[in-house]
């Protein structure tokens, strides 16, 4: 699906850069950094939800101890 992005002019000379000493495309390059970045970006707003689930009292917390004695590790 063809994408508008704009870019400034230094990244957009650092591809073009990586395009041309490797015989690709900058259309490859940006397909693979966009696919790359997707994985962690989606992480880390997992993490941010959760995060706020947890403030918002969502989510069930044990410290470390209560824990231990839910595993019969205590002793």
């Amino acid at each position: 699906m063809p994408t508008t992005i704009r870019l400034d002019k230094d990244l957009e000379d650092r591809y073009a850069r990586l395009a041309q000493r490797t015989h690709r495309s900058r259309s490859y390059y940006y397909k693979l950094a966009l696919a790359e970045a997707i994985d962690r970006l989606e992480y880390e707003n997992e993490l941010l939800m959760e995060a706020a689930d947890y403030r918002a009292g969502k989510i069930e917390a044990y410290t470390l101890d209560e824990v231990g004695e839910m595993l019969g590790l205590d002793g």
